[in-house]
């Protein structure tokens, strides 16, 4: 013979303070395990979203970044001629030749200064970025000293303004426009014209050559080419995969930071549930006793009181869940430590994360509550009734 649901439930009600207060440490501690996992995921979602299915980049093998990466001109020229990229209506490679270096540049809340990517791009790279917009203003002159900014870095950073001038590389840097990458990392950066860049920084060659497929079965060939030509000494990854390699060192940071201390305030949340499932065991003797007596078996005590440990866990993982929701307006500003760059994100709230939150919600109300309720479940009818 089962319990019946509402019996459950009257007895959380009966004891609400201690039910508030229990339920509200796992919400704090299920709050900040989705924290981190929608951190996790809005970097992981910024970074893999910056590249395309479509796209390859080519850079100096043994280099992981861009900055660190340097390509030739021949070499350049090399990955422009292979059968294996796409080429437009009048048969020109659908390459982009690309500079990317750091500047550093004071933040408008602190005043700190901190570095920021300077990306020179063709007219092509533009076109092999449809995503990116135009916000503000206008798109920079190639063969100028214009140059367009994201949108966080223009949210973020003082003097990128339009109209205002920045001084780097002995050249005076006008900004003329603020563009919007729908939320990849590309909103971190300052874009200009590759050559006029190469020429400011004294650059012989290019940081990395970016390039469409001619189709999309044609990468395991392209790598293939690359290893039959000795004169090519760059490698190629898919651009979405590059930018997914980039966000590990930072992923990782913050998965074992933040886990660590879901842990830790996870032991104090199964504790709170423990005491009051004993506290409610305590109480709750006689009443044990009798149901003993109606003829209900240890089982469906036991049964019981899990039950009621975890509707006290599910109510404060909803309770968490839905204040880490509103977590999606932040947006994060921090340095990636794979290019020593800033790079903007924000939270991200996926159905897995959901999943996941409540999950290890119902996990610590198990763990919590399964002591008590094997206590509970192994009194005797004639001690039970007697302490009554």
């Amino acid at each position: 013979m089962r319990i019946p649901l509402a019996y459950i439930a009257r007895n959380l009600w009966v004891r609400r303070l201690t039910t508030v207060l229990t339920a509200g440490g796992m919400a704090l501690v299920v709050f900040v395990f989705a924290a981190v996992l929608m951190l996790d995921a809005g970097l992981k979602a910024t970074l893999v979203a910056t590249g395309s299915e479509d796209n390859v980049l080519f850079i100096r093998k043994g280099a992981e970044t861009e900055i660190q990466s340097g390509v030739a001109r021949d070499q350049a020229a090399l990955i422009e001629s292979l059968p294996q990229i796409a080429r437009d209506a009048h048969g020109a490679p659908r390459v982009s030749k690309e500079v990317v270096v750091l500047n550093s540049l004071p933040k408008l809340d602190s005043g700190q200064r901190t570095n920021v990517p300077i990306r020179g791009v063709t007219p092509m790279g533009l076109a092999l970025r449809p995503h990116v917009k135009i916000a503000e203003g206008r798109m920079f002159r190639f063969g100028s000293s214009e140059i367009v900014v994201g949108a966080s870095v223009a949210r973020q950073f003082a003097g990128v303004q339009i109209g205002q001038s920045l001084a780097f590389a002995q050249r005076q840097w006008t900004v003329v426009g603020v563009f919007d990458a729908g939320r990849t990392a590309f909103d971190s950066e300052i874009w200009g014209d590759a050559e006029q860049l190469a020429q400011a920084f004294r650059r012989t060659g290019f940081s990395s050559v970016i390039a469409q497929l001619a189709s999309h079965d044609a990468y395991d060939s392209l790598q293939q080419a690359l290893a039959d030509e000795p004169r090519l000494t760059a490698e190629v990854k898919r651009e979405r995969q590059f930018y997914e390699d980039q966000s590990r060192a930072l992923s990782g940071f913050i998965s074992y930071l933040g886990l660590t201390l879901s842990i830790i305030f996870s032991l104090g949340a199964i504790i709170g549930a423990t005491i009051t499932m004993y506290a409610s065991v305590a109480t709750r003797t006689g009443e044990i006793g009798t149901l003993r007596a109606l003829g209900f078996r240890r089982r469906s005590i036991l049964a019981a009181f899990l039950l009621e440990s975890l509707l006290l866990a599910a109510a404060g993982g909803a309770v968490g869940l839905a204040a880490a929701t509103f977590l999606q307006a932040i947006t994060i500003s921090t340095t990636n430590f794979t290019s020593f760059s800033e790079l903007a994100f924000s939270f991200a709230l996926t159905p897995g994360i959901v999943a996941d939150s409540l999950v290890f919600a119902l996990a610590m109300g198990l763990v919590g509550g399964f002591l008590p309720a094997v206590k509970a479940s192994r009194m005797k009818i004639v001690d039970a009734l007697r302490a009554d």
